[in-house]
C-alpha cells in the first residue's frame, strides 16, 4: 500500500491501524548515562544556530545545525508544528500562617480558566478550602485531589482575566534540571506560539526563526499547525518496572482539517517535536481531529502519519525515549552516545535531531 493510501485509509479506517503486539521491553532499554554537564542550562543565540544530528540509519550521522534544514528538506515535504503557548504557570504564594507554598497550574478545567488542574506544595499539608496569597491579596483556593492522586483542583480567585493575573504574577515552569535563570521568559516559547495553556514548551520547536521559515518556504517546504496541550505527565520517568504499564495521563489536542489533508498530500510529513507526534498519529488512530489522547507511542507502534522527526534529546527512561525508539529501533541508543561523544547539549534548551524512521 502507498504511503498517500496508507494515510487515506488511516482517516477513513482508525480502528484498523492499531498497534500490533508489542516485544518484550524491560526499563533498562530505555536507560542511559546523562552527564549533568550535558543538560544545557541556556539556549543557544541565534535561535537555529543549535546543533542538528542528522539521522542516515546504517550510514554516518552528519553533524550539521538547525539553519541547515533547507538543505535537508525537498520540496513537497510537510513541517507539522505545535502552536500552543506556555504560560507563567509557576505560582510562588504564601499561606495565610506565613508559610511558603507553590502552585503548578497544569490544565484549565473549562473554558473560563478560573478551575485547574496543578501540582500543589506543601501538597500533604495545604488543606481543602485554603486561600494562598500574593502579599495580601487571596489568588488560589485549593480543592480536592483529582482522580490522579498526585495532583489537585485548585481556584483562580478575584475578578481579574486569569491569563492577565498570571502574566502579572506568575512565573515560565522551567523544568527542575534547569537551574539557571531564565533573563528572557519568551526564550521559553517558540515565534509560531498561538493558542495559550501549556504548563511546558513543545523544545523542538525552540530553535525556529522567522528567516528559517522564509528559507523553508523558498524550496518549496510547507508548514501546517496542530495543538497539543502539554503537561508535566509527558515527562516524567516512568515508573513502574514494566514500561508498558506506566500510566499515561491524558493530554487535549487539536488537528486541524486542513493540516490532515496537507499530511496526506505531502511527500513527506516532518513532526516538530514529540508533541506533534502524537497529535497527528492520535488523530489518524482515534478518527477524531479534536479531543484528549493518552496514545503511549512503544515498540510495535504502527506508524500512520509520520516519516521524520525533528525532536531535543531526552531524558532516560521516559516515555518520550520510548516514542524515539518505537520510531528509529535501538540505533537511538548509538546516536546518543555519538551525540555526547561530540559535545551535543541535551533537553529542553539543548540541540537537536533529524530521525528518519525509513532510513
Amino acid at each position: 500500500m502507498s504511503i498517500s493510501a496508507l494515510r487515506h485509509h488511516a482517516k477513513l479506517c482508525p480502528a484498523a491501524c492499531s498497534s500490533s503486539a508489542p516485544e518484550l521491553v524491560r526499563l533498562v532499554d530505555f536507560d542511559y548515562q546523562l552527564p549533568e554537564e550535558s543538560i544545557a542550562q541556556t539556549p543557544v543565540e541565534p535561535r537555529d544556530n543549535a546543533r542538528l544530528f542528522v539521522d542516515h540509519g546504517d550510514s554516518p550521522a552528519e553533524h550539521l545545525h538547525v539553519s541547515d534544514l533547507p538543505h535537508l528538506l525537498r520540496e513537497g515535504d510537510l513541517l507539522v508544528l505545535n502552536e500552543t503557548k506556555v504560560i507563567p504557570a509557576r505560582l510562588r504564594l504564601n499561606r495565610v500562617t506565613g508559610g511558603a507554598a507553590e502552585v503548578l497550574l497544569l490544565e484549565p478545567r473549562d473554558a473560563s480558566r478560573r478551575s485547574w488542574e496543578a501540582l500543589v506544595r506543601p501538597g500533604k499539608k495545604l488543606q481543602v478550602g485554603e486561600e494562598l496569597l500574593a502579599g495580601d491579596r487571596a489568588v488560589v483556593r485549593i480543592g480536592k485531589r483529582t482522580a490522579a492522586g498526585d495532583t489537585f483542583w485548585v481556584e483562580l480567585l478575584g475578578d481579574q482575566d486569569p491569563l492577565l493575573m498570571l502574566d502579572a504574577l506568575g512565573e515560565m515552569p522551567l523544568p527542575p534540571y534547569i537551574g539557571t535563570r531564565l533573563t528572557d521568559p519568551d526564550r521559553y516559547q517558540t515565534v509560531f506560539a498561538r493558542q495559550p495553556g501549556s504548563a511546558a514548551a513543545p523544545t523542538a520547536g525552540l530553535h525556529f526563526t522567522p528567516g528559517l521559515f522564509d528559507r523553508l518556504a523558498s524550496v518549496g517546504v510547507r508548514t501546517a499547525v496542530v495543538e497539543l496541550v502539554v503537561g508535566l505527565d509527558t515527562f516524567q520517568p516512568i515508573s513502574t518496572d514494566n514500561p508498558l504499564d506506566h500510566p499515561m495521563h491524558t493530554e487535549r489536542y487539536r488537528v486541524p482539517e486542513e493540516t490532515m489533508e496537507a499530511c496526506r498530500e505531502a511527500r513527506r510529513v516532518v513532526a516538530v517535536g514529540t508533541t506533534a507526534v502524537r497529535a497527528l498519529e492520535s488523530a489518524a488512530k482515534f478518527g477524531a481531529l479534536s479531543g484528549r489522547t493518552d496514545l503511549f507511542i512503544h515498540r510495535g507502534f504502527d506508524w500512520q502519519i509520520v516519516d521524520l522527526l525533528m525532536t531535543n534529546f531526552h531524558l532516560p527512561k521516559t516515555t518520550l525515549l520510548m516514542m524515539i525508539d518505537a520510531f528509529v529501533g535501538d540505533r537511538w541508543r548509538n546516536q546518543y552516545e555519538e551525540a555526547l561523544a561530540e559535545g551535543y547539549r541535551f533537553l529542553s534548551f539543548g540541540d537537536a535531531m533529524l530521525l528518519d524512521r525509513r532510513a
